[in-house]
């Protein structure tokens, strides 16, 4: 290889190998807990609450992941993959989802309280909608709040179909307390498109998400993939 081009290949290898550092620098020493209990829903639906009118009888679930069982273990025969999509939860996705079906229900909800000190939190759950639910002809309403905050209120026509999206933002909370996580379901004709809950959480601060690059680590890259390039155009001039 000729020298210039060793040369090249060592400063990128360098900055790389800082912008790694820069990341593992960054991440927490401490451990990050979820404040919300039970927030993967390992312990089926323990420290939630079921509330809404249900007139057909199926209230929710905790389902089992790629199980192609019937309610209530099962999203109707359809195995549903794990939670893949990116978030902070500091929870595992482990193996069970929450699962809202009812083909009649008025403002159906999972809910629990948690209490908050002063101080700003990241917040987020995700959420998927099955396809065999999602071909049902019926439509469906999905509201998700946490602390307070509307993360999510869609039809579930318009939202992600066999497809893990995680919703996630920031609760600034200005006076301590009891605030609220609920996930609210509205259908009302048989049958109606069905959702699947995974991974809340509400954790102290707001971290970058996973394998996101912060700021300065994205600076420090491009400062110096910048001096790459010009020390290139200055070899070229060299020799020209």
């Amino acid at each position: 290889m000729p020298g210039f081009a060793m040369g090249l290949f060592a400063m990128i290898r360098t900055l790389l190998l800082a912008a790694g550092a820069s990341l593992a620098f960054a991440a927490p020493s401490h451990a990050v807990v979820n404040l919300v209990a039970n927030g993967s829903f390992e312990s089926g639906l323990a420290s939630w609450t079921v509330g809404g009118t249900d007139t057909q009888g199926f209230p929710p679930v905790a389902i089992f992941y790629n199980s192609a069982t019937g309610y209530p273990t099962g999203a109707y025969g359809e195995a549903v993959a794990p939670n893949n999509s990116p978030t902070n939860s500091p929870d595992g996705v482990g193996d069970r989802a929450a699962y809202f079906v009812s083909d009649r229900t008025v403002d159906q909800s999972l809910t629990q309280s948690v209490f908050l000190d002063v101080g700003t939190y990241q917040i987020g759950f995700s959420a998927y909608a099955p396809a065999n639910g999602y071909r049902n002809v019926g439509e469906a309403r999905f509201s998700g709040t946490v602390a307070g905050v509307t993360l999510a209120n869609y039809t579930v026509s318009s939202g992600p179909v066999t497809s893990w999206q995680t919703f996630a933002g920031v609760a600034n909370i200005a006076t301590a307390g009891l605030y609220d996580v609920s996930f609210v379901f509205n259908t009302n004709r048989v049958p109606s498109k069905d959702v699947v809950i995974d991974q809340v959480y509400i954790i102290a601060g707001n971290p970058p998400v996973p394998g996101v690059p912060e700021a300065a680590t994205w600076a420090m890259l491009i400062a110096g993939f910048g001096m790459v390039g010009f020390a290139a155009r200055r070899k070229a001039l060299v020799r020209a």
